[in-house]
């Protein structure tokens, strides 16, 4: 593999053996010191080295609560919410259900729930503190893609909705528990999958929307699809901040899209966020680099791409100073009873690749990329026991057992009449998969961890919804009631939580900040989103973990506008609000 830190990583996992002793100890530090001349050599493509003017902030620290037990596993309670399918009869996308998204709606300083729904209510579940809610509906159904983000700027957390064949519901808080339906001028194009940052450095947030075609084609027939209806990936610029009225100024990127995932890691570490496409069937994934002239394509980056991309997330999973991205696709777990399934996909596959060639990037499994030092994106999803984890479609990674290192998980599961005709209810039952962070070595199983949910998951977030610190998740099924699974693992280390505040931006969030909190052992990445995994929405949040036995050095900021802060030795168990400073003219 042609990557500095594919061969770094190889060598790890082959001297790592706890059983070793001092002869392990000391290749390990031998490794490290490699590592560490290593990223000093190729520095400039650190995020979190580029240079920006230092802006002061202020600091509010409010002791988060701790937790009643520790029973070292996640306790599964059911929300009064069914995704549910009008007929009862799940076919072709209907299998596809919907998604979720969490934030604080009413600015109580609690994590609120939005969840879509196929045919039923959307709803919003107003977080009344020690996990219980109160149920509020919001819409009427169809909903696929669910995002939360402030759309206007107003400090105030707004809804985006999509639907299978209509362009974006945008629900506008009006604060109190109210919300009203608005227009995004300029956005009119059908829109499955959203996600929301600020893409063209201009202060405000842009967003790109992606179609499902094959849904398209299923709700309105032949004739739309082949008509001149707007459809594919499309770039909507915000001018509000130039033009002091809201306003979107749409340019297409791709003509035709089966787009379930949008995300936007720096793909050519240039410190600006890139675009990041996940498609459906034998289309492939598309990527998009910014330039001074505007997007240039640059799939080329991309050595290999899962065949039915489902979801995507990044994650720095080595503490290494680099985010890994991962795709999830369609392969069964090891073990699986009904791994069965498998040739029926590669006979798909077969179907709609007559032209299947070595040097096609597809691959029908999940893949983790990491950057090389060719600047292109290589695989090692194998090499961390994470290339199969059944029927995928939202996974997402975070610091569940508070080590230090971030964890992943998937939700899994499919139902459709025809595929699964065989099947009791037309449905294959596979188990969420839960996975430990190795130290940045690999992942390992965690079935004693129950979450282990067998619901047919679609959306699905992670964020402390108790206020202890610890990160539950919450899944959004098809055909059967979400699951809010709460964290009573046993703690490695200390829990930091972090939200930003930018008053008078048209960024009041901070959406692409970057957050390194550095210890003695190990500095950790995470990043300000509005979306991952598959049609789901993120808290503006990071989470991090003071390992145990660690000393916290320095919390370091780099907003949005490349600007930096910096917080001395942030104490753990302790929710931060960090409000940077207006400037002069602001």
């Amino acid at each position: 593999m042609n990557s500095k830190i594919g061969l770094t990583h190889k060598f790890f996992r082959a001297v790592y053996d706890r059983r070793a002793g001092k002869l392990v100890l000391a290749l390990l530090i031998v490794a490290a010191a490699i590592v560490a001349f290593s990223h000093q050599m190729f520095a400039q493509d650190e995020p979190h080295q580029t240079l920006g003017e230092q802006v002061p902030v202020a600091v509010e620290r409010t002791r988060l609560s701790a937790p009643d037990v520790c029973t070292d596993r996640f306790v599964t309670h059911t929300l009064d919410h069914v995704t549910t399918i009008a007929s009862n009869v799940v076919q072709m996308f209907e299998a596809n259900g919907a998604g979720v998204a969490t934030g604080d709606l009413d600015g109580d300083g609690d994590l609120d729930l939005v969840l879509g729904n196929h045919d039923g209510d959307d709803a919003i579940f107003w977080n009344e503190g020690d996990l219980v809610f109160r149920k509020a509906p919001l819409s009427t159904g169809k909903t696929r893609d669910v995002k939360i983000v402030d759309v206007n700027a107003d400090g105030r957390l707004d809804l985006i909705l999509t639907r299978d064949t209509g362009a974006l519901n945008y629900f506008e808080n009006q604060g109190e528990g109210r919300f009203q339906r608005r227009v995004l001028p300029g956005v009119a194009a059908p829109a499955y999958v959203t996600n929301w940052a600020d893409l063209d450095g201009d202060g405000d947030l842009d967003l790109v929307t992606g179609s499902y075609d094959a849904g398209l084609l299923t709700e309105r027939g032949n004739e739309y699809i082949v008509g001149n209806a707007r459809r594919g990936i499309f770039f909507f610029e915000n001018d509000s901040a130039q033009s002091g009225a809201r306003h979107f100024r749409m340019t297409a990127l791709a003509a035709e899209a089966q787009t379930l995932a949008i995300l936007f890691p720096d793909l050519d570490a240039d410190g600006r966020p890139d675009i990041l496409a996940g498609n459906d069937f034998n289309m492939p994934d598309m990527a998009w680099v910014r330039t001074d002239a505007g997007w240039k394509e640059a799939s080329d980056l991309l050595v290999a791409m899962t065949h039915s991309t489902m979801s995507y997330d990044q994650a720095d999973v080595d503490n290494d100073g680099y985010f890994e991205i991962f795709a999830a696709d369609m392969k069964p777990y090891p073990g699986e009873m009904m791994g069965g399934w498998a040739p029926i996909m590669d006979s798909m596959m077969v179907g709609m690749v007559q032209a299947h060639v070595a040097a096609d990037p597809q691959i029908m499994e999940n893949v983790l990329l990491v950057r090389g030092d060719d600047g292109r994106y290589w695989n090692q999803a194998p090499d961390w026991g994470i290339d199969g984890t059944g029927w995928t479609w939202s996974s997402k990674f975070g610091d569940l057992n508070l080590d230090g290192y971030v964890d992943l998980y998937t939700v899994n599961g499919m139902i459709e009449e025809r595929l699964f005709a065989h099947l009791p209810d037309h449905e294959l039952v596979e188990e969420n998969q839960a996975f430990r962070n190795e130290e940045g070595l690999s992942f390992e199983p965690m079935p004693g961890w129950k979450l282990d949910s067998a619901n047919s998951g679609r959306g699905m977030v992670m964020a402390d919804l108790d206020g202890d610190g610890d990160i539950d998740i919450v899944v959004n099924n098809l055909r059967g009631p979400a699951r809010l699974f709460e964290n009573q693992l046993c703690r490695g280390g200390k829990p930091l939580l972090v939200d930003l505040r930018w008053p008078g931006s048209a960024n009041p969030f901070a959406i692409g900040a970057q957050l390194r909190l550095v210890t003695d052992q190990s500095a950790q990445l995470r990043d300000l989103r509005v979306g991952s995994g598959y049609l789901s929405g993120d808290a503006p949040q990071a989470h991090f973990a003071i390992p145990a036995g660690a000393t916290v050095q320095t919390l370091e900021i780099t907003w949005p506008d490349g600007a930096r802060s910096t917080v001395a030795a942030p104490a753990g168990n302790t929710r931060l609000t960090i409000t940077r400073a207006q400037s002069p003219d602001e």
